[in-house]
């Protein structure tokens, strides 16, 4: 009954929040949409933004383009040169060698081009669901759902979802989630959860949907 009424209120908790996420800052992977080689650009910085806070991956993703911004170029850098370029982000030697194996399978099979398919994008190295995802729906504005942990979060506590891991939260999503919203819940979940549904003692008491929401899991809030 709970997911039922959530699903309903959907359509006027989007357009609510529509609204409110244009007064914060877009998400990092988000500024890359307009650039020369976007869904590239897009698909590392993802990797680059995992257990990194948003500055912080903008901040090495600008320096690491400065330097490459194809697959080719890239590869002409040592993994000193990359690990130096993103760090602090987080697991940068793990990252840095991502990136290169990446770079080499995009150029050995794909002629260089980002494959624009969930299934294809999962098999580079060091890229997960929440990546793919990214890079279809951002990058090639195709189907698809990402799920990050604000995502997850915020579905837990809406009752759309009641699950224990994103890769979950994703797979009842899809089956139950209107595909009119698929493209954008991600982008606008995240801003969302950044700046007001955030992980520990929301602040509820500014949240403009806050009467649609039964707030699910939350014993603090502000």
């Amino acid at each position: 009954m709970l997911k039922s009424k959530i699903l309903k209120d959907l359509p006027k908790i989007l357009k609510i929040l529509k609204g409110e996420v244009m007064r914060w800052k877009a998400p990092v992977v988000g500024t890359f949409v307009n650039s020369d080689n976007a869904p590239f650009k897009i698909l590392i910085s993802t990797v680059l933004s995992l257990r990194t806070k948003d500055k912080t991956t903008e901040e090495a993703s600008h320096r690491l383009f400065y330097l490459a911004d194809t697959p080719q170029k890239m590869l002409t850098l040592s993994i000193t040169q990359i690990e130096k370029a993103i760090y602090p982000v987080g697991f940068y030697h793990t990252k840095a060698k991502s990136i290169l194996s990446i770079c080499e399978t995009l150029l050995k099979k794909f002629n260089g081009h980002v494959p624009d398919d969930l299934d294809t994008l999962l098999t580079l190295k060091g890229v997960g669901r929440k990546t793919a995802n990214l890079v279809v729906t951002v990058g090639f504005k195709k189907l698809g759902i990402c799920v990050d942990t604000h995502v997850h979060r915020i579905s837990n506590r809406w009752g759309l979802v009641k699950t224990k891991t994103p890769e979950k939260t994703e797979m009842i999503l899809r089956k139950i989630l209107p595909k009119r919203y698929w493209i954008n819940f991600n982008d606008i979940l995240v801003a969302y959860g950044q700046n007001l549904c955030v992980p520990i003692s929301p602040f509820c008491s500014r949240c403009k949907i806050s009467m649609f929401c039964p707030k699910k899991g939350i014993t603090t809030s502000r």
